[in-house]
């Protein structure tokens, strides 16, 4: 049996194997944290030189020595900091364009497989980028350095030492306060805001429905109520991390000032210099800054963290394709073996035990009632969706597995619901891609709507907008079906390709599927009108995801007239369910 293909949990997932090539990168900001870390002690050391050598000589040669080196130091360290971040910057831009690609696909595949994500990991990815491209991540490469700085104080004065790593425990602690009190809200409402967007996404695609039936109200009112369910735990969280930061902050001040009084102290009873009361203040306000920073920033971590595991889960379930091995062009034979299809949220399969083959060259027909499994029938011959029982076939070679980059070009499809990308005709005729003007005119020819694209306001560079809506539906289905002709591709597949086409659009329809199989295209078609089926050299029924009736049309059509008659006046619901998705075809029977 062959189900749905799952990462397993113990391999990398891209993402994984995207940030582990960020490895460099970020050893390469560890180590410039350390130069900048270490010259963050050059002010506390001037403070120190000026009360205890400077102050006490008088030397002013000394104090423009010492005030040029300072100087220079800081100018390292303002270089250093610039170059970090443009680091940073730099490893936030190479994850989007390393991973945006890998995560649109692994969207689509989510998408086919019945878990509309819509741009949601693209969103997700951005809030990991902005994390690393932000001010956040310094503090886990500055926070190394709260020891050292600690341990100077020491230096200094015990007490003084022992005060400043009181108040980085303390701080430490309200930090983890802050992770555990925050952690469960702020989760739910990365989840709750990505339904939000997502339910947006789907009523923007809905627009025209929304407008013509007033069901603007009724959206808001389910758009509000999900924003609701979302800003409930992140107003929890912000006022328990607004509260924690609020304390944090107070307690920092408070030990500046503490260290400053205790430093006092010290030098009133001669135990400290004024120096080194004023580089410890210096150095413990260095101490703790990557602590309160974590704590100001912790919100985008969480997010990010939240984000992350997201991703994870999405690679996981919906894992890129291998590419697959190059294979030579197909001839068109297609070979379809004990076919069963059920999605994993199914109770039962949407098809069952599937056979037949096509021979290059021949046209097929599918027709069938409502839910018989036609078009996911159609989806699995050109490999969107793998088997979970069985296998097709296209010239021996399994079409889920084969290079889909390659196999493509050999492949025409035109779904049920034809979508246009935003872009121009020939653009969208190209698939996007590099074709040349002869092809694509050629493509548009075959459709036959080259004229039809002529008489647009900028014929073939006319632009469409998202949806398509500068086009009619017919028009749309028909820049499809060239856009699945391009090429001429050995095996096209066509679901219901008339459904928006007139009574001229239908005949140019057959007149290019007369063509494709005169150039020797496979040939497969869903439709229920007589018009189209008329041209097919065979035939296949299906009825609640099983075959009816296969063989070529004139003997199929005549076994269905026949179990018909049959069945006439004894209510025979079988037959007459598969006569009723075609009821023209077995009036026009011999």
């Amino acid at each position: 049996m062959r189900a749905h293909s799952h990462h397993r949990d113990d391999q990398p997932t891209l993402l994984q194997q995207t940030l582990r090539k960020l490895r460099g990168g970020f050893v390469a900001v560890a180590i410039f944290s350390f130069f900048l870390n270490l010259l963050m002690l050059a002010t506390p050391l001037y403070m120190l030189q000026i009360f205890q050598r400077v102050l006490s000589s008088g030397h002013m040669q000394t104090l423009l020595y010492l005030t040029l080196v300072t100087i220079f130091a800081l100018l390292i360290l303002g270089t250093l900091f610039t170059i970090r971040s443009w680091i940073l910057a730099r490893l936030s831009g190479w994850l989007g364009a390393a991973a945006g690609g890998p995560l649109i696909s692994a969207s689509l595949n989510s998408t086919l497989s019945g878990a509309a994500t819509g741009a949601q990991p693209l969103r997700d990815l951005a809030h990991i980028q902005q994390f690393i491209g932000g001010s956040g991540i310094t503090a886990l490469f500055d926070a190394p350095w709260i020891p050292v700085f600690v341990a100077a104080i020491w230096l200094m004065h015990p007490w003084l030492g022992w005060l400043g790593a009181a108040s980085a425990v303390v701080l430490f602690c309200l930090a983890l306060l802050n992770e555990l009190t925050t952690r469960k809200p702020q989760r739910e409402a990365t989840k709750g805001q990505a339904k939000a967007h997502q339910f947006v996404d789907t009523t923007l695609r809905n627009s025209e429905a929304v407008q013509a039936m007033g069901m603007l109200p009724n959206v808001l009112a389910r758009w509000r109520l999900l924003q609701e369910q979302a800003l409930t735990p992140q107003g929890a969280a912000s006022s328990r991390s607004g509260t924690i930061i609020g304390l944090s902050r107070f307690l920092r001040l408070s030990v500046q000032v503490a260290i400053l009084g205790l430093g006092a102290m010290l030098v009133l009873q001669g135990e400290l210099t004024p120096g080194q009361m004023i580089a410890a203040s210096i150095l413990l306000g260095r101490a703790l800054a990557p602590v309160e920073q974590s704590l100001v920033g912790w919100r985008g971590f969480i997010t990010a963290r939240s984000s992350y595991a997201t991703l994870q889960e999405l690679l996981r379930s919906a894992p890129e394709r291998p590419p697959g091995t190059s294979l030579p062009a197909p001839t068109g034979r297609l070979e379809v073996a004990n076919l069963t299809f059920k999605p994993p949220t199914a109770d039962k399969p949407i098809l069952q035990r599937v056979g037949f083959t096509v021979e290059p060259g021949t046209t097929l027909g599918i027709i069938g009632p409502s839910a018989a499994g036609k078009s996911t029938l159609c989806r699995l011959l050109v490999g969107v969706w793998p088997p979970t029982i069985g296998s097709v076939r296209l010239d021996s070679a399994d079409v889920y597995t084969w290079n889909r980059a390659e196999l493509g070009r050999h492949l025409g499809y035109l779904p049920q619901d034809v979508e246009l990308f935003a872009g121009t005709i020939r653009e969208n005729i190209a698939r996007m891609g590099d074709a040349t003007d002869e092809e694509v005119i050629a493509a548009a020819r075959l459709a036959d709507i080259h004229d039809m694209v002529l008489r647009l306001p900028n014929g073939y560079d006319t632009l469409i907008t998202p949806g398509g809506s500068v086009l009619s539906a017919g028009q749309r289905q028909r820049v499809g079906l060239a856009r699945a002709f391009l090429r001429e591709p050995v095996l096209v597949v066509l679901d219901e390709p008339n459904s928006n086409l007139d009574r001229s659009g239908e005949a140019a329809l057959r007149r290019s599927l007369a063509l494709l199989k005169e150039k020797g295209s496979t040939i497969v078609v869903v439709a229920h009108h007589a018009s189209v089926i008329e041209i097919v050299d065979r035939l296949l029924v299906l009825r609640e995801g099983k075959v009816e009736a296969f063989g070529p049309r004139k003997e199929v059509l005549e076994k269905i007239a026949e179990m018909q008659r049959k069945q006439q006046g004894r209510g025979g619901p079988r037959i007459a369910a598969v006569a009723g998705a075609a009821p023209h075809l077995v009036k026009q029977t011999p």
